[in-house]
């Protein structure tokens, strides 16, 4: 389990840079609330967004991004309306992202980012 929990984080860190790096500013990581856990909370100009983290080693179960499912991400978006709700940021669009990290074993990370899945 520890292995699993610090490749998240080896992710999440990955992510939380590109999102920096392309100009957004992170507001929280790993937000939780009764409904649920956000791994990302950012702003992207005047959008609130969402972002959902998923890292493999490898894609035996699939790329990172096919483990979100449309159920998964509208529960997101509810989670958007959650953190708006108690940071009270007002009627700010909320956007939900997916970014995909996978680690091959030659060492080699592939970073994918999907703007606007919900």
């Amino acid at each position: 389990m520890r292995v699993r929990q610090a490749l998240g984080r080896f992710g999440e860190d990955l992510a939380e840079q590109h999102l920096r790096d392309v100009g957004f500013d992170v507001l929280a990581r790993n937000w939780r609330c009764r409904a649920g856990e956000v791994d990302i909370v950012a702003r992207d100009g005047d959008v609130l967004v969402i972002c959902e983290v998923k890292t493999r080693r490898g894609t035996g179960f699939g790329a990172p991004l096919e483990a979100v499912t449309p159920t998964k991400a509208a529960r997101l978006a509810r989670l958007g309306a959650a953190f708006r709700h108690e940071h009270a940021l007002g009627p700010c669009p909320v956007r939900v992202d997916l970014v995909g990290v996978l680690l091959r074993r030659a060492g080699e990370i592939t970073l994918e980012h999907v703007r606007g899945v919900s």
